[in-house]
């Protein structure tokens, strides 16, 4: 899909703050209400913006402990990349789970309150799902940089 540049802007502007209204988004683009929200509309009806979320602060809601664990399956057959796909999707603690290539299969972004909630996750949840050959874990110790936005 092309993207002309008010189209970009647009969307810069959504994902800064998407509640700004329409009214403050024609200002800051210099277009009309009707032509700002005709945009929107359409950006959303091809699958451009395909949501809209509130980003909570992790520090504050007690689930500020990252792990990224990896991931390797017994085999690599589709049975079981379905099933494990299928599983892990249901865990609440997993934010993100990537199929990646290199020495594991699946790289997992877990948050959780502290290192007993992580072990709990490990013990409870994630080992319990059938084919995983072997995990590792690393913590995140500081986080450098986290954005939502993507540059056009």
């Amino acid at each position: 899909m092309h993207l002309d540049e008010t189209d970009k802007r647009l969307l810069k502007l959504l994902q800064t703050d998407c509640k700004q209204t329409t009214k403050a988004l024609s200002h800051n683009l210099g277009l009309s209400v009707t032509a700002v929200y005709e945009r929107v509309k359409k950006l959303e009806n091809q699958g451009v913006i395909n949501s809209y979320v509130a980003l909570l602060d992790k520090h504050k809601i007690d689930k500020d402990f990252v792990a990224f664990c990896h991931v390797k399956l017994t085999q690599h057959t589709q049975e079981y990349v379905v099933q494990f796909e299928r599983e892990v999707a249901k865990l609440a603690e997993v934010l993100e789970c990537y199929h990646i290539s290199g020495d594991y299969d699946y790289l997992l972004k877990v948050l959780v309150e502290d290192m007993e909630a992580f072990r709990d996750f490990m013990v409870k949840k994630l080992t319990t799902i059938s084919h995983i050959g072997s995990t590792h874990s690393m913590f995140m110790i500081n986080e450098v940089k986290h954005t939502t936005q993507i540059v056009i």
